[in-house]
């Protein structure tokens, strides 16, 4: 994906420096200080859960390239995409969804491989319906799909229809899913989709005076569902690097994003800040600037960075229990 630089001053990357869970101590050896929040995340191609700000243990999986957990609301398991073949174009991968315990047990594919399957998550509905984005076998345009945990690959469904472009993010409680989509008859926006599997989803236009200006990315409703919060770029050219992380008011009623406020960036540098996530008590986010992991304070400000190993790859953090 590709996007123009992100916006004007906001939080520079001096701020991350300032506060860090990692120090050492007068022999020259690293300390590390619990944050007290556990997750899921990519280290190095390998899924962890770990406390942030801990050393990792044992993976949970290993031997291939595995990426973006998402923790269930309930019953503990994680759903992730395996690339199976790569390529330079990210949207040329072939990938497998799956799903794991958050003990390492369990894991089954609920795809077959042959498609590019992107970006999966949980519904908060109860029911832990696992959903996610397959591309167009023909075009760079997804839909948004669903399985449930115990599928074989091949028994999941289509929650949209693949002639025009619908890419999901995260959902409600009332089984309502936030989405991006190039609708046929409102046009292109932010949507709160209510799926009809075997028929036509309703879609609400959601009215955010950002999405006038650029591209909302990676978005998460909070827990309590009143707040957001996203990688924001403006303009409308995808670029992964020099984005700007954003908090906001929601309100599902309306819908609307509102009050949108900037809380990590680095102005045009050359570095991937993504994938703001909430804590399920909604007093932190965690999100990646890579290629380290960090935790921003809602409340006072103050941000940490919790990835241990220096020289590792960390991304696609997330906090338990709490899907995006």
């Amino acid at each position: 994906m590709k996007t123009t630089n992100s916006l004007m001053t906001c939080i520079t990357a001096a701020l991350l420096a300032a506060s860090s869970a990692v120090s050492a101590d007068e022999s020259g050896e690293t300390s590390v200080k619990s944050t007290g929040y556990r997750g899921s995340y990519f280290m190095n191609g390998e899924i962890h859960v770990n406390e942030y700000g801990t050393p990792e243990g044992k993976p949970l999986t290993s031997g291939y390239q595995d990426f973006k957990p998402s923790w269930s609301k309930t019953s503990d398991m994680l759903v992730f995409f395996r690339r199976l073949i790569d390529d330079p174009v990210t949207t040329n991968w072939k990938t497998q969804i799956h799903v794991i315990n958050v003990d390492g047990t369990g894991l089954h594919p609920l795809t077959d491989g042959t498609h590019t399957d992107f970006n999966q998550t949980w519904t908060r509905d109860g029911t832990n319906t696992p959903i996610w984005n397959r591309r167009h076998p023909e075009k760079v345009s997804f839909q948004v799909m669903a399985s449930k945990v115990g599928n074989k690959p091949g028994q999941e469904i289509a929650l949209t229809d693949k002639s025009y472009h619908t890419w999901a993010y995260t959902c409600l409680i009332d089984g309502r899913i936030l989405v991006q989509c190039a609708h046929p008859q409102q046009g292109w926006g932010y949507f709160l989709m209510t799926p009809n599997p075997g028929g036509e989803p309703a879609f609400e236009r959601i009215d955010c005076e950002l999405a006038t200006k650029g591209i909302l990315d990676r978005v998460s409703i909070s827990p309590s569902e009143t707040r957001v919060c996203f990688e924001y770029q403006k303009g409308f050219e995808h670029k992964m690097t020099g984005r700007t992380l954003y908090i906001a008011d929601f309100d599902a009623k309306k819908p609307a994003i509102t009050n949108a406020e900037a809380f990590a960036n680095e102005e045009g540098a050359n570095r991937w800040f993504a994938y703001p996530r909430w804590s399920k008590d909604e007093q932190v986010i965690v999100y990646q600037a890579s290629p380290s992991l960090y935790i921003y304070n809602v409340e006072n400000g103050s941000t940490v960075r919790v990835s241990t190993q220096e020289g590792a790859d960390y991304r696609y953090p997330h906090m338990e229990a709490t899907p995006k």
